[in-house]
């Protein structure tokens, strides 16, 4: 490779008009000489007095080959000269000068004949000293090799930014010879590249002559248009002798195979990263819903654009035999439908907590048979029959641009429970086996969760059944009060608890109000509350004071175990109108009076029933006609952001208003004071005292 090939003939100038500066010939030192006819010197440029030493006033008009040329050379000098002013023909070569301190040194000459207006004849010499010639030419030829024969793709570019060189290697890399690239942009030479990038940032070099290195860049060439490819760009300024920009120098390296590496890498660490988020975000609550739209909310858009959890209808019913459904139709429920955007492909979703039942031509009844993964990497229109529900919802999918599916079972303990669908509509990567992977650890983890939550709500709804049987369900009218009560099971995320309430009819007109509250959740504390309960109506039944049932009762407790619970009696005589109250380790009733504000009863505390050996103490208070006493277990005032005396102070604050049915007061307190979420149950008993002549009812 040339400079001619480098910068050809026709190219167009980057810049019109003289410009100043050193340039090449300064650094090779170029003397120009011109002689008479005679030989004598008519003209000396300061450059020929720096390489023979002599001033202008001491060379003009001095023969040149007396002063420049040694005895032994004369002769051939002047015959030279002869030969280029008789014949016109410039004579180039190298000989021998003497310079003024007396020292020889080679100079390379070019002599020409020049010829005036009048017809006078002269010689042009120009000269420079050989040594400084060839180490410019062996430089520049080095250059050329390096550039020609580098392995790294290396192009010039003028300071308009076209390209004015490229070597070799980059003709292959850009798939593009020499010819198609001079003169022209980045952006025309290679279009499917970030050319607007690639040519700011020269741009951004030429300015500031500060070199950008290592850029990374992806895109194709016409060396392999169907591939990306990456490489890295590394840009620096060209400057002339002078120091003035006359382009950009670019160097090329195709970084392909480490950016392949280095991006198989982030995916892994993409993939790591994912799996621990899913082991975090799912599973947060014991909620078969929540937990299946958590699995959803992590698939997309990391894994896929639209997912949908479908579990076996049977499991959730219970008649699922264990491992894989062997019935020729399967009957899925929808839990949860996930999309990154609005799209088609959501229609074509059984709708969540919709029952679908498909036979084995469906991919999804493939997947849960086989219990294994079922990958349409490439879907084909055929294929839309077998991932949609029916003729429309294919119709949909292809307008969503449905192009890869995959089906992965969700197996928890052995067991099939449903499958996860992963669509591909936005993404235009087919699902790959690296993501059949990542799929189904997601699956794994989420099957998990879904079953313990389906476990939980399994365990939830038969203690939930257990501790309503339990219960009074009507109460038996009492004379002299008016009762109303509630019960209400912990949030969906919560636990069912031990809570009850009673009302009790004892002799001569006699009530007994009975609260309590069994420490722990599920079916065993639903069962001690009714063991306990009904230890409580027997002794209550007997007649004995409030605080010798509790203490009996404290000897029951103590003999089921590991066992604790919460308690509070109150005894109304309605001739009296008086109570005897006990409480073990029970949050204190509030008393309302018309006229007066509500107040928590001052009461012996006493130790939950459990604790054993710890007496009791029961106080009498009166009370007057329409005076209330409200009993409740801690799930209606304790939270995890109050204090309890704040929310005692709500509950008092609430029942502090003017007077209401009994029944309003229930929804009311539940209404103001419960949260959807809360994590314990509430039992809740009203009493309001009333003439004994009153009949019940009334």
């Amino acid at each position: 490779m040339s400079t001619a090939d480098a910068f050809p003939a026709d190219a167009e100038p980057a810049h019109t008009g003289p410009s100043t500066g050193p340039g090449l010939l300064d650094v090779l030192g170029v003397a120009a000489v011109v002689l008479d006819a005679e030989g004598r010197i008519a003209l000396w440029s300061p450059q020929a007095e720096e390489l023979f030493g002599y001033t202008a006033g001491e060379a003009l008009g001095r023969f040149a080959a007396q002063l420049l040329v040694d005895d032994e050379h004369l002769g051939m000098v002047l015959s030279l000269f002869e030969k280029v002013m008789a014949g016109g023909e410039p004579w180039a070569g190298a000989f021998p000068v003497v310079h003024k301190d007396g020292s020889s040194r080679l100079a390379e000459f070019r002599n020409m004949r020049l010829e005036d207006g009048q017809g006078r004849l002269y010689a042009l010499g120009i000269a420079s000293d050989q040594a400084t010639l060839r180490r410019l030419e062996r430089d520049l030829a080095l250059s050329m090799r390096l550039v020609a024969q580098s392995p790294i793709g290396l192009a010039v570019l003028d300071p308009e930014l076209r390209y004015v060189l490229v070597n070799p290697a980059l003709e292959s890399i850009n798939g593009l010879p020499a010819d198609r690239h001079i003169g022209h942009h980045v952006h025309e030479v290679l279009p499917r590249l970030d050319a607007a990038s690639i040519e700011a940032a020269m741009r951004t070099v030429l300015t500031t002559g500060r070199p950008q290195l290592d850029r990374f860049t992806v895109g194709r060439t016409p060396a392999d248009p169907d591939q990306d490819h990456a490489w890295s760009l590394s840009l620096y300024r060209l400057d002339d002798p002078a120091g003035r920009p006359i382009g950009v120098a670019a160097s090329v390296v195709d970084v392909t195979e480490q950016h392949k590496t280095s991006m198989a890498v982030a995916q892994a660490r993409q993939r790591l990263a994912l799996i621990a988020d899913a082991s975090v975000r799912i599973g947060t609550t014991l909620d078969l819903w929540v937990t299946a739209r958590e699995l959803g909310d992590i698939a997309v858009p990391h894994l896929a654009d639209l997912a949908t959890v479908d579990v076996l209808d049977a499991v959730l019913t219970g008649d699922h035999p264990p491992g894989a459904p062997t019935d020729e139709t399967v009957q899925f429920r929808a839990l949860a439908v996930k999309a990154a955007r609005p799209t088609p492909a959501t229609r074509a979703a059984d709708p969540v907590g919709s029952i679908a039942r498909y036979d084995a031509t469906r991919v999804v009844t493939r997947c849960v048979q086989s219990a294994r993964p079922v990958l349409l990497a490439e879907l084909t229109e055929a294929d839309l029959a077998g991932v949609a529900r029916d003729a429309e919802a294919a119709a949909l999918l292809a307008e969503a641009g449905l192009h890869s599916y995959l089906a992965v079972p969700l197996i928890a303990r052995g067991e099939v429970i449903g499958a996860l669908g992963l669509q591909r509509t936005d993404n235009p990567l087919p699902f790959d086996h690296d993501d059949v992977l990542l799929a189904g650890e997601l699956a794994a983890r989420a099957a998990v969760c879904i079953d313990n939550a389906r476990w939980y709500q399994k365990q939830r709804r038969t203690a939930l059944t257990l501790q309503r049987h339990l219960l009074p369900h009507h109460p038996t009218p009492t004379p002299g009060l008016e009762i109303a009560y509630r019960y209400q099971p912990a949030g969906a995320a919560g636990e069912v608890g031990g809570d009850w309430f009673d009302v009790i009819p004892l002799p001569d007109d006699k009530t007994a109000l009975v609260v309590g509250d069994v420490m722990g959740s599920g079916i065993n504390a639903a069962a001690t509350m009714g063991q306990l309960r009904t230890a409580a109506r027997t002794l209550a039944e007997l007649d004995l004071d409030p605080a010798t049932v509790l203490a009996r009762l404290d000897h029951t407790t103590t003999g089921l175990g590991h066992t604790m619970a919460t308690c509070v009696i109150v005894v109304y005589d309605p001739h009296r109108n008086r109570c005897r109250i006990a409480t073990a380790g029970h949050l204190p009733p509030v008393r309302t009076s018309p006229g007066r504000p509500p107040e928590l009863l001052d009461l012996p505390t006493g130790a939950p029933l459990g604790v054993g050996g710890v007496p009791f103490e029961a106080i009498a208070l009166d009370l007057g006609v329409g005076d209330e006493l409200v009993l409740y277990t801690d799930g209606l005032v304790e939270t995890r952001d109050q204090d309890i005396d704040t929310r005692l102070q709500a509950l008092t604050a609430l029942l502090g208003g003017p007077v209401r049915p009994l029944e309003e007061t229930c929804d009311l307190l539940l209404g103001e004071l419960r949260q959807p979420d809360d994590r314990d149950d509430v039992a809740l008993l009203i009493a309001r005292t009333r003439p004994l002549s009153e009949a019940p009812g009334q």
